[in-house]
């Protein structure tokens, strides 16, 4: 069961919505961050990060190559202009119901033809008491793509982490909220920049951040 909690649109289609996934079953999602390994290309070492693209033929998913990353300075100063690669998803967690649910919502929402090839960021940041996260160490940005959906899988002993959408980035955010488990943002990255505020632990002890990040095109090359 999928619920509108609010959408707004522009003359490229969908501008952002939010929607909360009832049906997707969280839960299968956690072991699956607990094994990533360390974002090489963030200094501090408390983001954790896999990425796979998948062609995505009717309601089927098929994982293509292994590529990099790459973005340009222009939309990702900090590390712009470098081929990025991370390890790819493990094949169980794509073979998950939840996992199939969740971009086959984002390529159905983004009204996108089938045979598209759709990128999957799975990523876990990191805080304690000492080294409060970034979820976003690049600032206010957007992405270099057309369609982006952040799906919240999971938050434990954190605060912070609200997300915000702005139309420029020296105005105020027309869209701030801590995306709760099971909530999905889809968004127009020609549209909008997006921010993700720091998290720091609520309690003594770490605490977690985890999202999938769905974007079209998937920004790989082989």
């Amino acid at each position: 069961m999928q619920t509108l909690l609010g959408s707004t649109e522009s003359s490229y289609g969908i501008s952002f919505a939010l929607e909360k996934i009832d049906s997707i079953e969280l839960e299968g999602f956690k072991p699956f961050f607990r094994e990533l390994p360390v974002d090489p290309f963030i200094k501090g070492k408390y983001r954790f990060r896999r990425l796979s693209r998948f062609k995505v033929v009717g309601n089927e998913l098929i994982k293509q190559p292994h590529g990099y990353l790459f973005q340009s300075k222009q939309y990702n100063p900090l590390v712009g202009d470098v081929k990025r690669e991370f390890a790819e998803l493990d094949d169980a967690l794509g073979e998950l119901d939840g996992f199939k649910k969740l971009v086959l919502e984002f390529r159905n929402y983004c009204k996108l033809s089938s045979g598209v090839e759709i990128g999957v960021h799975q990523i876990r940041t990191t805080c304690s008491p000492n080294n409060f996260g970034n979820p976003a160490p690049e600032g206010i940005h957007r992405d270099g793509c057309e369609f982006i959906g952040i799906f919240s899988v999971d938050r434990e002993n954190i605060s912070g982490g609200e997300t915000h959408l702005y139309v420029a980035k020296k105005e105020k955010p027309v869209f701030k909220k801590v995306l709760r488990p099971g909530e999905l943002l889809l968004l127009n990255d020609r549209d909008f920049f997006h921010f993700t505020t720091p998290i720091k632990p609520t309690t003594v002890g770490e605490g977690t951040r985890d999202v999938f990040v769905v974007t079209y095109p998937s920004l790989l090359s082989d």
